[in-house]
């Protein structure tokens, strides 16, 4: 198998497609192809878009329709062998939701040998900066992940930065030597979560004792302002980003166009983004970027060293070596200013409506097992997808099995989710799929905020309580999970479906769609 420049910045951001005129279709192709690279100098079989880690940017203008097609060409049997593609953050209409991509919600995975088109409009004038992965099981940690933006033509915060295109996206991630269904089975008998190798900032990185691959380099030129759109693609990992001597002024929080606030310290759960801007207005010469990262206990595993998780801000002029600084992991006090997720507004301040509807839900892990508990209850795929059970009448929680964790909701209200305070030391990213919510409660606070609310899709649930309001105007059965994809493998999960009724009037598949659970079903244990 031959990997198409992993360790290549250019190739690793090459765009499919250079984002088109307003309101227009930009189609894509993801070949999906098991591919040999070496993002951290240690040679293995990933799991890849068009052969690269991460996989191809995706860009589009607000109004634009992503038509995706993914072609998978997996062989290597030792992994997960059929797919499946989710863009995070993404609105999806309810007439839409059948190409939301979420395996055994809305849709049946992509068998081998097999192609599947997503039709994505991007709705509700939405831009920002977005990923897509695999959602099948924890098959992303094998490296099916790679970045999306939507510009704004006319974005209002366009004066505060002069640059802003394919070469200012960071995108973070924790990468493994192991397949992943090897350290699933690990799991499954330890219930000791895998903690991982290495942090990789744009597709590179470095482990204890490993070869000293060449760190990314963010070229600028002096006195300009960049847009950098910080992603982080993990699986686990929790990245600090920083970078020394430079501020970094927050314009977007998970696609929300947010009142800048200047920091020089942002934390980064998995699956959480940030837009900020950074302006090149020190002495020219190399700078960190530093991007290290916690995700379990390095005793684990001695490959960690989250030190070597950076990159290079290297100025015009300056010489092409490393920073002379030493690495660190950030602004220590008095200088430090990091980024408190509950100081957070909105660029347009909105209320969160008042709740029509409270819901509890009480995170336990069965000690010693693999085994996470919503509600006293661990989440299971079922067989047939909850999108299908809906459109096949199911009317009520009892038509769902108790393991899909399923929570029936009407149509056209406002649902408060109270995650209580606990002592859990790993703070849980809850994300909502297809829609948003209003954080009214941030973990990072004691302060209840319904006046003018950040509304993201990813919030950390853990010590200290988070509560969240989002609205069922969009029915559908929309996944609500933990972005640590082996806590969601061990079932942490919950589905809210609202708008049963609306949902089948609304709703009404491609042939395509029809086809996908009849061809997996037949597949053998192993080509699943």
């Amino acid at each position: 198998m031959k990997f198409l420049a992993a360790t290549a910045s250019a190739a690793l951001f090459a765009l499919l497609k250079p984002h088109p005129a307003l309101g227009a279709t930009v189609p894509i192709t993801l070949d999906i192809i098991n591919a040999v690279g070496a993002p951290d100098g240690f040679s293995r079989s990933m799991v890849t878009a068009n052969g690269t880690y991460p996989g191809p940017l995706i860009t589009a203008n607000k109004g634009d329709t992503l038509v995706v097609t993914v072609n998978n060409k997996l062989t290597d049997d030792t992994m997960r062998m059929s797919t499946s593609l989710d863009f995070d953050g993404i609105f999806v209409e309810t007439a839409n939701s059948f190409d939301e991509g979420s395996s055994f919600v809305t849709a049946c995975p992509i068998a081998p040998n097999a192609s599947y088109t997503y039709t994505i409009p991007l709705v509700n004038n939405q831009t920002g900066t977005f990923w897509y992965h695999s959602q099948l099981s924890v098959q992303y940690v094998d490296g099916l992940r790679g970045s999306l933006v939507v510009y704004d033509p006319e974005d209002p915060l366009a004066d505060l930065y002069d640059v802003d295109d394919e070469n200012t996206i960071w995108a973070v991630g924790d990468w493994w030597h192991n397949t992943s269904t090897s350290m699933l089975v690990t799991y499954v008998a330890s219930g000791i979560v895998p903690v991982s190798d290495t942090g990789t900032f744009n597709g590179v990185g470095r482990f204890n004792g490993g070869p000293e691959v060449p760190f990314f380099v963010q070229n600028v030129v002096a006195g300009t302002r960049y847009r950098f759109r910080i992603i982080n693609q993990s699986a686990r990992n929790v990245f600090t980003m920083s970078v020394d001597s430079h501020n970094l002024t927050v314009i977007e929080t998970d696609g929300t166009p947010t009142t800048p606030m200047t920091v020089n310290e942002i934390e980064m759960l998995a699956g959480q983004r940030y837009s900020v801007v950074l302006e090149a207005n020190q002495p020219v010469d190399n700078y960190w970027i530093n991007a290290p990262y916690t995700g379990g206990s390095p005793a684990v595993n001695l490959n960690q060293n989250a030190t070597l998780a950076r990159a290079i801000l290297r100025y015009q002029g300056a010489p092409d070596a490393d920073p002379s600084a030493p690495m660190s992991l950030g602004p220590a006090e008095p200088e430090l200013n990091a980024l408190v997720e509950a100081n957070l507004r909105p660029l347009v301040a909105q209320a969160a409506p008042e709740p029509d509807i409270n819901i509890t839900l009480n995170l336990v892990v069965t000690a010693g097992r693999a085994q996470w508990n919503v509600n006293n209850v661990s989440y299971l795929p079922p067989s047939v997808p909850t999108l299908l059970k809906i459109l096949d009448g199911a009317n009520s929680a009892s038509d769902f099995n108790v393991t899909e964790n399923t929570f029936v909701l009407p149509a056209n209200k406002t649902v408060q989710v109270i995650f209580p305070p606990s002592d859990d030391d790993e703070a849980h990213p809850f994300h909502l799929h297809g829609n948003n919510f209003w954080l009214v409660k941030s973990n990072t606070t004691d302060v209840i905020n319904t006046a003018n609310p950040i509304r993201r899709d990813v919030a950390g649930v853990g010590a200290e309580g988070t509560i969240v309001r989002f609205s069922t105007n969009n029915p559908g059965p929309w996944f609500f999970h933990c972005h640590i994809f082996w806590h969601f493998q061990a079932g942490l999960a919950t589905v809210m479906a609202s708008g049963l009724e609306e949902t089948r009037e609304q709703v009404h598949p491609s042939q395509a769609w029809d086809a996908l659970c009849p061809a997996y079903d037949a597949l053998p244990a192993n080509l699943q």
